[in-house]
């Protein structure tokens, strides 16, 4: 007997605590480094255009020195400006190339990051356990996604080409104002700088949770708005249009007051830095002044000076926005990197093998083995469950609402894990082979069919995605659907609308049995299959069904009892037990729960 946690997942959400920085670009670094030898190229080219940009102002400075000689020299004049406006445009001219080389170089690196992030996260989305989903709102999640690998070229854009750039720049001009002039030009450049990042840095931090609720509101306004649209009849059936504007409008006032608060610690955080800048910038022009006045420093170093600290303040005063929003794209970046390390919950084992089922032409045989299971400790689905569904026969579960009906077919997709007990297919415990294997030999049809917003030939085709339009209307017509689809103006181009809405509920589950009969699976699950279906298409889909059962194992989860009088097996649950099992006849003869219910149902007919 094999006995599982049945834990539930911890989900990601706004209460999560934050994880470091650090350990979010750590978590980026290894999508960066595949491309190495770029990454060092562009590098390289970054460090190659400050070096050129610094010697830019130092031509500069050399030019006004030379202008500044003696009329006695007619051909220095001439020759010696010349030389040094040629490489002054040169220096220009290659300052531009090796930024655009590192941006060249650089893009691919960039974009396949994004690209195999936003990859992972959306393959592991799907290999999360269904209750992750029921947990989490859809739009909420698809939001992570979007600003998360947004964040990803923001945080490589404005470290790439702005921090590093402009922190590579201050060692040089720091270090040739130590070599070249007096301590103090570099002393008041360092101390400016010091105090500037300090001051950012802190001021930022305090900012940062203002931001985390901007996006906290921002998600739940989405998920309001999304969740409202998707389920835009029931909105009209209860006039609640109102209703939904002023939940959709409680979060945009939260937001809305969030983002007022960020706003104006935005201001004090731009006056400071505004005031820092500007007293080391009067430091420096004092000390260059005086240094002219004294005979210590000519003109030429006065512009030099000049426009060394303006090449370094004007980034320098982007830095306070550049590192705002490099702390937005780490905390993006942040929330979909959670999403992927979330416990997949329901995993392979590492020795999980492939389902290999004995006779595909008859269908598996499925035991299930005092089998408990409860998706809350404190209410308990399924009690010691024990039954078998021989080869390629029919086996049907009839109950009332709640009785745990559903739950089996969920159990057998191991879209959750039983607490105790075991289900075996082919005398195989489902816990032990790959769930891509166990789903393939599985085909269902769900009470509550949902299709995508695509042709009706794509849902069908979606069985078996590589199935030839000819094994699609075979499909079809299985299902009893294909003489309607071809009366419509185009056929199985005709688009179903959002989640299918386009279509009547009997329509959509034509659509999802044509879907399922496609994929051939070796066993058929029909959930409330034809609850929506009229009395004349249940009537031949009845007899289709009785036809596809010869070949495969069958389970029918079942409200309407006349739908299910030909099954091999019947099994009555009451409160996630099984009462009666037998065959109709049997179950009729023994006067029992299928016979109440029976009774109960036929007066409901005759009514």
């Amino acid at each position: 007997m094999r006995h599982s946690s049945g834990h539930h997942h911890r989900s990601t959400d706004s209460k999560t605590p934050q994880r470091g920085d650090w350990r979010v670009i750590r978590d980026l670094l290894p999508y960066l480094l595949e491309y190495r030898f770029r990454v060092i190229i562009a590098l390289s080219c970054l460090i190659a255009a400050k070096v050129v940009n610094l010697g830019i102002p130092i031509v500069m400075k050399e030019l006004i020195d030379a202008l500044d000689i003696k009329a006695s020299s007619p051909q220095a004049l001439l020759v010696v400006p010349l030389g040094i406006i040629f490489a002054y445009g040169l220096l220009r001219i290659s300052a531009s190339l090796f930024t655009e080389l590192r941006e060249a170089l650089f893009a691919k690196v960039t974009q396949n990051a994004v690209r195999k992030v936003a990859l992972q996260v959306f393959e592991h989305l799907h290999s999360l356990a269904l209750s992750f989903h029921l947990a989490r709102q859809t739009g909420g999640v698809s939001r992570d996604i979007e600003r998360g690998t947004r964040g990803i070229q923001s945080l490589i854009s404005y470290s790439l080409y702005s921090i590093l750039p402009t922190l590579i720049e201050f060692c040089l001009v720091l270090g040739y104002f130590a070599y070249s002039y007096d301590i103090w030009f570099a002393a008041i450049t360092l101390a400016a700088l010091v105090l500037y990042i300090a001051f950012t840095i802190v001021v930022t931090e305090w900012r940062t949770h203002y931001r985390r609720t901007m996006n906290d509101m921002d998600s739940k306004a989405n998920q309001k708005a999304i969740d409202s649209l998707l389920n835009f009849e029931t909105v009209k059936y209860f006039g609640n249009e109102a209703f939904e504007a002023g939940r959709y409008d409680e979060n945009l006032l939260r937001y809305q007051a969030a983002a007022v608060k960020s706003q104006k610690t935005l201001a004090f955080l731009n006056l400071g830095q505004q005031i820092i800048i500007a007293t080391g910038l009067m430091l420096i022009l004092w000390r260059a002044t005086v240094g002219v006045v004294n005979g210590t420093m000519t003109l030429g170093d006065l512009v030099l000076v000049n426009t060394l600290m303006i090449q370094l303040y004007i980034p320098l005063n982007f830095l306070g926005v550049i590192y705002r929003e490099i702390k937005q794209s780490l905390t993006d970046m942040d929330r979909m990197f959670s999403l992927l390390n979330t416990d997949k919950e329901i995993a392979d084992s590492p020795d999980a093998k492939s389902l290999q089922i004995q006779n595909r032409g008859h269908g598996p045989d499925v035991r299930f083995e005092h089998v408990s299971f409860h998706y809350e400790a404190k209410r308990e689905i399924l009690r010691d469950i024990s039954f078998n569904i021989p080869a390629g026969t029919i086996t049907a579960v009839v109950g009332q609402s709640g009785a745990g009906k559903s739950t089996l077919a969920r159990l057998l997709f191991r879209f959750y894990d039983v607490q105790s007990g075991e289900i075996l297919i082919d005398g195989q415990n489902i816990q032990d082979v790959t769930q891509a294997s166990l789903r393939k030999a599985i085909g269902i049809v769900p009470q509550d069919t949902v299709l995508f917003n695509d042709t009706i030939g794509y849902n069908i085709a979606y069985g078996d995605p590589s199935a030839t339009i000819e094994e699609v209307q075979e499909a079809a017509r299985a299902a009893q659907i294909d003489g309607f689809i071809k009366r419509l103006p185009d056929g199985y181009d005709t688009q179903v609308g959002e989640r299918g809405l386009k279509l009547s509920g009997g329509e959509k589950q034509r659509v999802a049995i044509a879907r399922t009969l496609l994929k051939k699976p070796a066993m058929l699950i029909f959930d409330e299959a034809t609850s929506a279906l009229d009395s004349k298409t249940e009537r031949a889909f009845q007899e289709e069904l009785l036809s596809l059962a010869k070949n495969r194992t069958t389970l029918i989860i079942a409200h309407r009892l006349s739908t299910i009088i030909h099954a091999d097996q019947i099994l009555v649950m009451e409160h996630g037990q099984i009462v009666e099992r037998g065959t109709h006849m049997e179950l009729l003869a023994a006067q029992g729960r299928y016979a109440e219910m029976w009774q109960m149902q036929e007066r409901a007919t005759l009514d």
